[in-house]
């Protein structure tokens, strides 16, 4: 299995693309640490399915936009599994606001949980790695957005073009000490995130017409990417971008 005895920590774990890629990389053997700050009974009937199979994940209810919540997540971890290999910052949040619209509280709210959990959090687990040795890796969730305008979300974009230099100079620096900083950059997927979109024949049209591959991405093939990029099989990409969008970035009206 490619993360065999590794361990993962995986924020906003319980729901969309983070629920996906704690199934997946449970199924690949790694020992799960689930992030989440609503619904825990859910993220107990995860812990359920993982432990049936015979996996092994703990739950960990931690505020992500709170550096003092982020050292007790990785404390779970380490005190839980003895050590941490891999840490998924996917936990994300939008207005869907323009620049005109959007108020200081959600601008503050927007970063908080979108970027500075990824930055502390890539600084937490960065200084566990050294400590422990061996290297490790970060893989950030970040989005199209990061480099494609969002017309209406403007907060959100601004967060995900962070994390595409977080990830950039974080992998820099970090490298010396065998870890790898990576963004995975999703298009449209089935999410609760894109409920109203996929309730709307006629956005869903438009959207898929979009697409070079014709639909939204189902959770799991993101989560697939995420656990390629933790195996060692990915071993020399870090300081980057993998995107997978189905080709909507490179989208033309032909003219």
């Amino acid at each position: 299995m490619l993360l065999e005895g590794k361990t993962m920590i995986v924020t906003g774990g319980n729901s969309g693309i983070g629920e996906a890629i704690v199934l997946a990389a449970a199924a690949e053997g790694a020992n799960l640490v689930i992030d989440y700050v609503a619904r825990p009974d859910e993220t107990t009937a995860i812990i359920d399915r993982i432990e049936k199979a015979g996996g092994k994940a703990i739950g960990v209810k931690a505020d992500v936009s709170r550096a003092e919540d982020l050292e007790h997540m990785v404390a779970a971890a380490v005190d839980t599994f003895g050590r941490l290999d891999v840490l998924v910052n996917n936990a994300g949040m939008e207005t869907r606001t323009s620049v005109l619209d959007t108020t200081e509280e959600q601008y503050e709210k927007v970063m908080a949980v979108n970027l500075k959990s990824a930055f502390f959090g890539t600084q937490l687990a960065a200084k566990r790695f050294i400590e422990q040795g061996g290297g490790g890796i970060v893989i950030n969730i970040s989005s199209v957005h990061e480099e494609w305008p969002m017309p209406g979300n403007t907060a959100y974009c601004v967060s995900k073009g962070g994390m595409k230099m977080l990830t950039r100079t974080a992998g820099v620096e970090l490298g010396p000490h065998n870890i790898r900083v990576v963004n995975v950059g999703p298009g449209a997927v089935a999410t609760p995130i894109n409920t109203a979109t996929m309730n709307d024949p006629a956005l869903m049209k438009r959207l898929d017409a979009a697409i070079p591959l014709g639909r939204m991405a189902e959770p799991d093939e993101i989560a697939q990417t995420v656990v390629f990029l933790a195996s060692g099989k990915a071993g020399y990409l870090t300081s980057t971008t993998v995107f997978v969008d189905g080709g909507i970035m490179q989208g033309s009206v032909g003219l």
